[in-house]
């Protein structure tokens, strides 16, 4: 019996062994054995830093801990460092653990380390290193430093030398753009990354910043940015800076060209529509000054504003008046067009003088019309007789009449009634 049983234990540790030397390595972090758990973790360390490796066991029964390089070279032996590279440090030794740091990890580094556990059969367990290169600073380039407005601008943005490849976004001002990317991947595992962006530019885009941010494990606030120069073709407006109100016979007018772009307005200058400006008026730079006026100078004026990229205008229509009887507030003129005629553009002051003048000839008119139509059925007054006055058409006078009238009444109380 004691034999047989001992022959059944060999076999169970047999099979045990071969079933043990078959299993995947790097299946799994974690292995257990006969009630003992070897673990370790994934490390991810960005180059030039500190990488840690930690071998935990569970339940140890006094079997020997040690860790293995990629290349399967023994780092520490229990407390012991045969290998010859002073970046690797015993951190924590134990029973139950053996900790080891890397300092100034590089690329090279990068790889499967072994936690492995002295028992029968060994256990493994493995750890990974990844290291993380960050991109170098983002460059922006351009297609043309100035853009006119209306045109289209092209920026194109790379990070150099990273790993894993970095990711770019694109913000125009509080705008998210769409860039179109291409990933490059160079000899020594690394990447080059660059993304373009195409957009129409307005006025309203200069000075506006393009960011290039990038986004990547290794590094935080990563980004370039570029300020817009666009250039536009003036802005005009026109600012009368006398008279505050309706312009009237003898009076003064000057006028203000306010004219603004980029590149600043070389040409400002101040025509007549259809018409020659009036011969003693004054330009001077972006003012227009005519003293005296009078009714000949009516007409739209008009100036205009140049620059490289184009030229614009505002016109401002001037009507003289008579001197007022009362001065009515001054108009508020339309868009891009001002206008010194009263009533246009804006609502008016309420004359209350003009509104008795109506009202005065209203009155007038309804009397006079009460006054025709009293004449009229003046003239058209029509008479008739009662029944007893019959046949007075007959008679050659009013007695005769009576006499006539039928019943030979020749009664003078016989009633004659006029209808009027």
């Amino acid at each position: 019996m004691a034999i047989t049983g001992s022959g059944s234990l060999a076999i169970s540790l047999y099979v045990f062994v071969i079933s043990a030397s078959f299993l995947p390595k790097g299946a799994a972090e974690t292995v257990t054995v006969e009630g003992q758990n070897l673990a370790t973790d994934n490390v991810s360390v960005i180059e030039g830093e500190m990488a840690t490796i930690s071998c935990r066991v569970k339940n140890n029964d006094d079997s020997v801990i040690q860790l293995l390089n990629p290349n399967r070279q023994t780092i520490y032996f229990k407390d012991v460092r045969p290998l010859k590279d002073s970046r690797f440090q015993l951190v924590n030794f134990s029973d139950n653990e053996l900790r080891v740091s890397l300092s100034n990890v590089s690329l090279s580094d990068e790889g499967r380390y072994v936690c492995q556990l002295y028992t029968d059969p060994p256990q493994e367990a493995y750890a990974d290193i990844t290291v993380l290169v960050p991109p170098g600073s983002p460059i922006i380039e351009s297609r043309e430093d100035v853009v006119s407005e209306g045109n289209e601008t092209e920026l194109t943005c790379t990070a150099i030398g990273s790993k894993p490849a970095a990711s770019i976004r694109w913000m125009k001002g509080e705008e998210e753009l769409t860039g179109e990317a291409t990933v490059e991947e160079t000899y020594d595992r690394m990447f080059t990354v660059s993304s373009r962006v195409r957009f129409s530019v307005t006025k309203e885009d200069d000075g506006v910043p393009v960011d290039c941010i990038i986004d990547h494990p290794a590094a935080k606030d990563l980004m370039a940015q570029r300020h817009l120069e666009v250039l536009y073709k003036p802005e005009v407006k026109i600012v009368v800076t006398y008279p505050e109100g309706l312009t009237r016979e003898g009076d003064n007018l000057d006028l203000t060209c306010i004219a603004e772009g980029k590149p600043h307005p070389h040409q400002i200058n101040w025509l007549r529509v259809d018409e020659d400006v009036p011969p003693h008026a004054v330009v001077t730079g972006s003012d227009l000054y005519i003293e005296n006026l009078n009714k000949s100078y009516n007409g739209t004026y008009r100036c205009v504003a140049s620059n490289a990229v184009g030229e614009a205008y505002d016109d401002y229509i001037l009507y003289v008046y008579d001197a007022p009887t009362t001065i009515p507030t001054p108009t508020t003129n339309p868009v891009n067009t001002q206008d010194s005629r009263a009533g246009e553009g804006a609502p008016q002051k309420i004359d209350h003088a003009v509104i008795g003048g109506v009202v005065a000839v209203v009155m007038f008119a309804i009397l006079c019309a009460l006054i025709v139509l009293g004449r009229y059925f003046a003239r058209h007054k029509g008479t008739y007789f009662t029944h007893e006055a019959k046949g007075a058409d007959d008679a050659a006078d009013a007695d005769t009449a009576i006499i006539n009238a039928e019943g030979g009444h020749n009664n003078t109380d016989e009633k004659k009634e006029y209808y009027i």
